[in-house]
Order: C-alpha cells, then structure tokens, then sequence
C-alpha cells in the first residue's frame, strides 16, 4: 500500500528462517543507508518477504482494529506509513529482476508474484479498512486539508474503489483470481522475452559478410565471440548489434536475417512463445474492466490521466496522423529514389530503411555517427550532462565509491546542492548484460518523504544499455545513445529534486502522461550548441567538436522525422487496439496487430512478423492503454521547451520555475494545474508541430 523505503532498526522475534541474519530486515550499515547489495544473496529474499508481509498485516490490522473514529491521520496516514518493511525487501528485487538477473531470481519472482498480489487483494478489498477510508472520504469537505493532503486522500480512496472495495463477495473472489493471473502473466511475458533474446546468435567467420560495419562494432562482436570460445565473430539481438548492424551492414541478407530474428521473437512456438500470453492478458485485463463496471480496460486505466478518455487519445493520434503522414510519404519516397540510384532496383524494405536512411543522411547533411561518436565518450558525455543539472539546477554529483553496488560496472553518486546538502544518491548503469532486460528506464531504489524536520532523500537508479568499450577503446556513444541519457536523466531529475510530504506522491508518482515531460524535456538540449561545447571533446585528440558538426547536427535533426513519428503512432494505436476491445479477443494476435497498425504503414508490410509478443511496455510494464503518453508528453515538452529557448536555454529563473512547479511537486497536485503555473496556459500541439518541421 506504500511504495516507501523506510529504514528501520528491526528486532525480530519471529520465528524459523526469519530469525537467521538477513540483511533486508536489518538497518542498512552504509553511507545514506543505501542497499548493501555486497551482502544480500538470492536466499534471503523469500524469508525477507515473508516476514515483511506479516509485519504489514500488523500494521493493517492495528488501524482496522482502532477503537477511535476514522481520521485523516490515524487511517489515510497511517495506511500510507504501512508497508515499509515490505517496501524494502521488494524493492533491491524487482529493481534487480530488469537490471541483473539469473535463473534462481526469475525462479523466486514465480513464487513472489503470486503471494504479493495475494497479499496486496487482501488489503484493497479488506471491508473494514475501506469502510474507515470511506469515512474519512466522505467528511473530506469540512477537513481543510492541504492540496496534498487531499491527493492523497482521494487517492487512497480510489486505490481500494477500484481495486474492487465496492465488489460483491462472489466478485471479489473473481477479481482476486483475475489480478493473481495477471501478475503471473505479465511476469512471464518479460521473462520470456530476455529468454527468447539471449538465445539467439549468429556466428560469422567470413569478414567480408561483415562489410559495412565500423571498426568499434566488428571488436565487439568479435569479445562476443571470444567469450563464447568461438572463432570471428558473433552477433545477438541486443540494441549494441542490432542497431549497427541494421545501420551499416552491406549484406542485405545478413539485414535481413537479423531483422526477422528480431522481429519474430516470441512468436514462433517453443517454450518462450508469447501470442497466447498476448490474448490471455488482453482479455484479463478487459475481464477485470467489466468487472468494475467498465467497457474496456482503457476505460478503467485513463480514469486517472491527463487525456481521461480513450477518445482524446484517438483525437491525438489521429491529429498527429494527419500532420504527419504526408511528410512520412514523402521521406520513404526519397529514401526510394536513392536506394534505387545506388543500384538498389528493390523496395525498401524494413531491413534496408536504416542502412539507406543512413547513407541519404550522410549525402545530404554530411554527418553520420561515427563522425560524432569520437566526440561522445561516455565519461565526457557523463560530466556534459551532470553539468547541465548543475547549470539549471545548481546540483552536483560526486562519485561515492563507499556506496555498495549491485555489479562492478554501476557507480554511485552523491547528489548535492549548493550548499553540500545531499539531494539524492544516484546508481548509474550503462552496459547490456544477459542479466539485463534490452532497453532503458530510471527507476528507485528509494523513496522521497518528509516527516517531521526529517527530509528523507531519495535513492534513485538510471539504467540503459550502450555501446561498451572495446579493447581498444574507451565506450563511444552515438549522439541517439546520447539522446536517450537525457531522457532517463530527466527523470532521474524528477526522482531526485522531488520534495513531498508522502512517498507515494513523490518524484515520479505521477500520471502516466505526464511523467515523460520531464525526460523528453531534456532531449532538447542534446543538439545545442551551448550545451555540446562544454563537454564534447574527441577523446584522442581533446579537440572541441567543430561548429560546423554541431550544425549538421541541428540541420539533420528532423531527417525522417515523419517516419519515426508514425512508428510511435503505430505502437500507440496498436496499444489502444489491445485495450480497447469490449469481447474477449480469441482471433489471430497478427491479424489483428496489421489491422490497428494500418493506416500507419508507409514501408512496406511484413506479414510473418509481430510487435506484440514482445511489446514489454504494455504487457510486461506500466504503459497498458497508456504508450500514448509519449506523444501526449511531446506535446507538452515542446510546449514548455519553448519558454526556455525564449528566455535562454540556461536561464535559471525559467529552470526555478519548471523545478518548482513541476519536478518537485510530483503527484501533489493535477498535473494540468501544475503545467499551468509553469507555463501560465494549456499546451498546444504547435510548438511541436514547428519543431520537427511540419508546420512553419
């Protein structure tokens, strides 16, 4: 019921494996009373857990049981403060199940799941508690509580309201069932899709099919070889290869042996297979919709979004499509003409978009990636980043190698203010392992609250998986790798500056549309000219990188933009598709994908491929009805981005602003109302329209 870490001295007198030393039911020993993941072993989770669950029943029943009335304090308070024990045993896992996972993990996530969601029903439909909830609920007018105050008690109220409080006994039987299915489902839905990923490779032993490939891409395949014991050169499906190899690789048949690998994953048969996993959850998802009085499962989910109904985010979508098809018509076109004067007499297909999009950049602007690469040392780019929060923000970073880590290759950070107050703890994860899911993201390992005087900062984590460094080089990131730092900085940004009075409305505790304004806000910077001149170095030479790059940069910077849009809309509507459906779906998953995905389509189809088996973001994480935030939040991140080119991209009085009113905040308050006081009105789709070139 609380998403806290609350580190507490624990004396437990429980009895069995419990009473065995177990580092998560101990108090933390280490600097800021980070995890100290150096002592933690997979055998302690489930005794850890199991004891944490009984701690929170206590908690539970002692305000069931309060013989005082309901008040704000002694119920929604209360119930907000319950949990932390639980809090601080499930968060080092499941932060660690994406980031650095083995077989023996994934075996305790099939055991945990289950008993969490067993756990979490039996409070958000415990009678007794929701009737004190409710009271308080229903006296909220004559309480005068603050706008945070009041967030959280509507918040608490709608957590058991439609977590199915209101249900019949029979019902609530059926909603149990429904969410425990879910939680299995949507588990092994990711597991199979790492499984599936990190089975597959391709040996190579001939160099010349390799053609095409730099330098720093052909080390790496060939360390990947070496640590198979194999002889030339293997290639995964992990973003490092595929992306390059889609990119650069000459052979077309190598293109395309890759890109069906990738793009069929999960969907052949075989003990990974997902298509079922796809329409069990679809229909779940839709069962328990109807079951608390919704048509659809979008119905229920965008309840609490900024777009609220499933009919503003079609208008979105819809509105985007018509903006930016034409220009996506035109772009394949060119890209066409090209392929076809460079001797291509084909269509571009999938697996040629990439390498002939990259050669027509490289004609027209000049600029292709391993121009900049040299230029985007990962260390550098690491200090132009931190910098650029120091610049808006006035924090700094200070590596902390006292600080446990959970693999050699993550650091710490101390987050300081100007004053050398710690803001945050900050765990940075660069590189693709087997252990890690494909991808990036920013996640907690910590919560932010405040009680009393006592400020509890947050311990916040960014994960991502870039180009590793060779034997002969240090790690080079392409300026996309670069882009994708800033996104998962800003919200480590929103994790970290985040100041409430209750952790379940802190950082990023926000909805789901609104929570990607802080990351894609921070993109913009990334082609700036006054931002790239204060880190960007070549890492042999220390030569600043040269203006005219930078421009090239700038000019290149809506190359195909259309097209890239159209795949964001594609994966929002096939999203909604899943979501939206008011019968069970028992037809072809395939079928169904092509149809949603339709008027998207400028490239020609593939019809033996599927995006949904592998679509981690709505069925395995957080974005079910909800991968339109992108889009939505591009809306307002051009929107409020526009105050900051008006003012100066480094004006601390616009950053003040944005800081206050909306990285600080969290949750507290609608977000609207938030991006109002920022911006002083609603945003409008212009800014974003003009920004990439659609409209002048």
């Amino acid at each position: 019921m609380t998403t806290k870490l609350f580190l507490l001295m624990t004396a437990m007198t429980l009895s069995g494996l419990a009473q065995a030393a177990n580092p998560l039911l101990e108090k933390y020993n280490t600097p800021y009373e980070t995890i100290p993941f150096d002592k933690i072993k997979n055998e302690h989770y489930l005794p850890a857990l199991e004891v944490a669950m009984k701690e929170h029943n206590k908690e539970i029943n002692a305000i069931v049981n309060n013989s005082k009335p309901a008040t704000f304090e002694n119920t929604v308070v209360a119930l907000e403060k319950s949990g932390a024990l639980l809090t601080k045993v499930t968060t080092p896992f499941f932060n660690l199940l994406g980031a650095e996972t083995n077989d023996e993990m994934q075996q305790i996530a099939q055991k945990v799941s289950p008993m969490l969601s067993e756990h979490g029903n039996a409070i958000t439909l415990n009678e007794k508690l929701f009737a004190r909830v409710k009271a308080v609920y229903e006296t909220k007018d004559k309480l005068k509580l603050t706008a945070e105050q009041q967030m959280l008690l509507q918040k608490s109220y709608d957590r058991f309201a439609e977590n199915g409080a209101n249900l019949s006994d029979k019902d609530k039987e059926t909603y149990k069932q429904l969410s425990k299915d879910l939680s299995m489902l949507t588990l092994n839905f990711g597991q199979n899709g790492l499984k599936e990923t990190n089975k597959w490779s391709l040996q190579i032993t001939d160099k010349n099919l390799l053609s095409g490939l730099p330098q720093d891409v052909l080390d790496m395949l060939a360390i990947n070889a070496k640590k198979a014991g194999k002889e030339g050169w293997v290639l995964d499906l992990k973003a490092t290869t595929y992306g390059p190899v889609m990119k650069y690789a000459d052979n077309r048949d190598l293109r395309r042996e890759l890109y069906i690998a990738y793009s069929t994953r999960n969907m052949l048969g075989g003990e990974f297979d997902n298509v079922e996993n796809v329409r069990k959850i679809a229909n779940l998802r839709l069962q328990m919709a109807k079951l608390l009085g919704h048509k659809s499962y979008a119905d229920y989910s965008l309840v609490h979004r900024m777009a609220e109904n499933k009919s503003n985010v079609y208008d979105l979508l819809n509105k985007l499509l018509m903006a930016y098809k034409p220009a996506a018509e035109k772009e394949y076109a060119e890209v066409l003409e090209f392929a076809n004067k460079k001797g291509a007499y084909f269509k571009v297909q999938s697996w040629d978009w990439s390498y002939y999009s990259e050669k027509l950049k490289a004609e027209k602007f000049d600029l292709n990636d391993e121009m900049l690469k040299p230029y985007f040392e990962l260390e550098s780019v690491k200090k132009g980043i931190f910098g650029l929060a120091t610049k808006l923000y006035g924090i700094k970073f200070v590596k902390n190698t006292t600080i446990p880590v959970y693999h050699a290759e993550v650091d710490a950070y101390d987050v300081i203010d100007e004053k050398g107050k710690l803001i945050s703890v900050l765990y940075t994860d660069f590189h693709p392992r087997d252990g890690k899911r494909s991808g990036a993201w920013m996640s907690e390992f910590k919560g932010q609250w405040l009680e009393g005087k006592k400020d509890s900062r947050p311990h916040i984590t960014i994960v991502m998986n870039f180009t590793r460094p060779t034997e002969t080089k240090p790690a080079l990131l392409t300026f996309d790798e670069v882009t994708t730092f800033l996104h998962e900085f800003g919200h480590a940004l929103h994790g970290m500056l985040t100041k409430c009075t209750y952790e379940s409305l802190s950082g990023t505790s926000v909805y789901r549309d609104f929570v990607e304004l802080p990351s894609q806000i921070m993109e913009n910077w990334g082609p700036e000219k006054a931002f790239l001149d204060g880190f960007a170095k070549h890492y042999q030479t220390g030569e600043k990188i040269p203006a005219e790059l930078i421009q090239k940069i700038k000019d290149a910077e809506n190359f195909n933009i259309a097209n890239f849009c159209l795949r964001q809309l594609s994966f929002g509507y096939l999203d909604m598709a899943w979501h939206t459906i008011e019968i069970p779906y028992t037809g072809d998953v395939i079928h169904k994908e092509k149809e949603a995905m339709s008027s998207t389509q400028v490239l020609p189809v593939i019809n033996e491929n599927s995006m949904s088996p592998t679509f981690n973001h709505i069925f395995s994480g957080g974005y079910a009805a909800g991968y339109y935030s992108y889009k939505w939040a591009e809306v307002l991140d051009a929107d409020a981005y526009s105050v900051f080119v008006k003012n100066g991209i480094f004006d601390k009085k616009t950053a003040a602003s944005f800081r206050e009113n909306i990285l600080v905040k969290g949750g507290t308050e609608h977000p609207m109302v938030l991006y109002k006081r920022f911006r002083g009105q609603e945003p409008t789709i212009d800014a974003l329209l003009i920004r990439n070139g659609i409209k002048k």
